[in-house]
């Protein structure tokens, strides 16, 4: 069935809690697991669906975006599949930019027209897990239902962060509560056994959706809503068969520097919840890079990206990402480095030395803890950054503390003997 589907993927708005890695480029565009891009998520999860046809609708910040996605996805001039660009842009019917969700796939209607489906799968473009939509639009199908929302059963500490839906015994949803504050008890919903022993007994939506083509045009033509959770959905309960689809895996809603940095840092765990090294594994763009060296370093749950050379003297529950050059005896501890865009060459290192510069990544006998090293910053030597205790929050120019998380911007240059 996933031939009559094609995809929408909502590239996001302006993803100022993740500042400062969204200064210069969109959500979806900001990489993961040292070689990935967060787009590439749902994507992958689409194609190892067998849902070929995928839009990507792009915003504030697209530039990166877009080169990453016309740079990727590649099919046969035989074949039908795609991954394309929307951007958002002026018509006669349209002026303005994308005011929510449903209005960027509002826009973006006359786009699908000329593609023949028959269920509209809508997806975010921030958020990291695994899922089979094959089996989400099989049950879709099955239950003969105008809107799915894909479910994860969640904690009552969860509730006020999330949409939490209602469902009745054959998970038709019955209510729907943006973020609710209180009144927990009445929107409980069945779930498995496993989740109820965990006390996962509230069920949140993920932001995953199928329509049915017709409704999906009748919806959004017939009225100015802007946003699927808050307005949509809510809207759609008492008039259309809504199915709750839940789901019991690994997910995570990619919102804030924290959950971004401990989504990362979670990827070295010995089982990791989100596998790397599954069949269904993540495509990415193919870069013809060199193996990474390492010389004398101690590695401890380190995952470490391609074309990267090190000389550390320890690299601990930490991800590395391409192109990453660490000089001797600095310890890497609780970190995520990005790596850069490209390499410097023999003659530009040597001209940085002959200046007393720094080098592009990062320099000997540095000490650097709890950070996200954003892409190709030059740190100098003798740098320590987050070493003694925890910092306040306050943006800088060359970094920016949240959380106790110390973000080095992108192209930061930090000199050597630098302590942050």
């Amino acid at each position: 069935m996933t031939s009559k589907v094609i995809c929408i993927v909502l590239g996001g708005g302006q993803g100022s809690r993740l500042y400062p890695l969204t200064a210069t480029r969109s959500k979806p565009a900001v990489p993961i697991a040292g070689k990935y891009r967060l787009v590439d998520i749902p994507i992958s999860n689409c194609l190892h669906s067998g849902i070929t046809r995928i839009y990507v609708l792009t915003q504030f910040n697209s530039a990166s975006l877009n080169k990453h996605i016309k740079n990727t996805y590649h099919f046969s001039s035989f074949s039908e599949a795609f991954v394309d660009i929307l951007a958002a842009e002026q018509t006669p019917t349209s002026g303005g930019w994308f005011q929510g969700t449903a209005d960027a796939v509002r826009q973006s209607l006359h786009h699908l027209a000329v593609h023949e489906f028959d269920y509209v799968l809508i997806l975010s473009g921030d958020q990291l897990y695994q899922m089979d939509f094959e089996d989400m639009i099989d049950q879709h199908i099955k239950n003969e239902a105008d809107i799915s929302i894909a479910t994860i059963p969640v904690h009552v500490n969860d509730v006020p962060g999330f949409g939490i839906l209602q469902t009745d015994h054959e998970s038709m949803v019955t209510a729907f509560v943006e973020k609710p504050k209180s009144g927990f008890d009445k929107l409980v919903s069945e779930v498995s056994p496993e989740m109820e022993a965990q006390g996962r007994i509230y069920l949140a939506s993920m932001g995953i959706y199928i329509f049915n083509r017709k409704l999906l045009y009748e919806l959004l033509q017939g009225n100015e809503s802007t946003d699927f959770g808050k307005e949509i959905i809510p809207q759609s309960i008492d008039e259309h068969k809504v199915l709750s689809y839940q789901y019991e895996g690994y997910w995570t809603d990619i919102g804030t520097i924290s959950s971004f940095f401990d989504a990362n840092l979670e990827l070295t765990d010995d089982i990791p919840q989100f596998n790397l090294f599954d069949k269904n594994y993540i495509f990415t763009r193919a870069r013809m890079l060199p193996p990474s060296k390492v010389s004398g370093t101690h590695m401890e749950k380190a995952i470490i990206a391609d074309g990267c050379i090190i000389n550390a003297s320890h690299v601990i529950r930490s991800v590395v990402g391409i192109r990453t050059r660490i000089g001797f005896d600095t310890t890497i501890e609780n970190c995520y480095i990005m790596g850069s865009d490209n390499y410097q060459t023999l003659e530009q290192i040597q001209e940085c030395q002959d200046k007393d510069q720094p080098i592009m990544g990062i320099g000997d006998r540095c000490n650097i803890k709890n950070a996200i090293i954003d892409k190709n910053t030059y740190i100098g030597n003798d740098v320590s950054i987050n070493v003694d205790g925890t910092l306040p929050d306050g943006d800088y120019p060359t970094h920016t503390v949240k959380d106790g998380i110390v973000v080095v911007k992108k192209r930061a240059v930090i000199p050597n003997g630098t302590v942050i």
